[in-house]
């Protein structure tokens, strides 16, 4: 039996949500594109529902109109899928490496990515006998002046898209040890691409320092960062190669060859 009844103000955000997925779930379905008719016969929706719904889909791309006015999955959802795939491969590669750095350190080892102005926890190694709270669980953020991965995405922004960040941020701070001044900013990313890893001298968490290393993917795009989380006075620059040399074995991992140094 069809559901008649149009979209009204009583119908909840969660039946609107649940049309448009058994909609594309319908189109999943067909390798061709399929008409209005035959989408609101099998989902069970009201033609006029069903049109009003895939309208709203065609408009934001997760949906294309073909020219004899059937439909097919559009191109949006292939860039989202994309970026999902990006953040679960790069997990998957860097997590038996990641437990390794965590054995030789006894510290934090996060896995971040960037997005927008701030960064993503998407994986972490750690055990109770650290010594340390742990204060970003997976899928915390943080802004990315503050933090050392961060600092790396940064300080690979074109000088417009920085001061874009800048101006949107105001670049506030959490703590007296936060870089709030611009030209000081300035200086850091400097170092960050002369150096090639970042630091975060208690500048997110007081009693907290963090340093950082990227991770490049097969076309060495910086798709993540790994850093060590540790209190400030256990920090060991000893284990900067360490950080430097597990990144790079996961950039490896993700098909990233390094050119060769002159």
């Amino acid at each position: 039996m069809k559901n008649d009844a149009p979209i009204s103000a009583e119908k909840t955000s969660i039946q609107v949500i649940e049309r448009m997925v058994s909609l594309l779930d319908a189109l999943s379905r067909y390798h061709d594109p399929v008409s209005l008719k035959e989408l609101a016969s099998v989902t069970g929706l009201h033609p006029s529902t069903a049109h009003r719904i895939l309208n709203d889909l065609c408009i934001t791309r997760f949906v294309d109109r073909a020219d004899t006015g059937t439909y097919r999955l559009g191109m949006r959802l292939l860039e989202l899928g994309n970026i999902v795939k990006s953040r679960l491969d790069v997990r998957e590669a860097a997590l038996d490496f990641m437990r390794n750095l965590h054995r030789i350190t006894n510290q934090t080892i996060n896995l971040s990515v960037r997005q927008g102005d701030e960064i993503v926890y998407i994986d972490r190694a750690f055990s109770e006998r650290s010594g340390m709270q742990v204060v970003r669980a997976i899928g915390g953020r943080a802004p990315l002046h503050l933090t050392s991965t961060g600092k790396l995405f940064l300080s690979i922004d074109e000088p417009k898209a920085l001061r874009a960040y800048i101006t949107r941020t105001g670049l506030a701070g959490h703590n007296k040890n936060s870089i709030t001044d611009v030209a000081k900013l300035e200086r850091e990313l400097a170092s960050v691409r002369s150096n090639g890893y970042a630091r975060d001298n208690e500048e997110l968490e007081l009693g907290v320092r963090c340093m950082a290393a990227g991770i490049r993917d097969d076309s060495g795009k910086m798709i993540a960062g790994l850093s060590i989380s540790a209190p400030a006075d256990r920090l060991q620059e000893a284990w900067l190669s360490d950080l430097i040399s597990t990144a790079d074995q996961i950039s490896a991992a993700l098909g990233y060859v390094a050119k060769p140094t002159n």
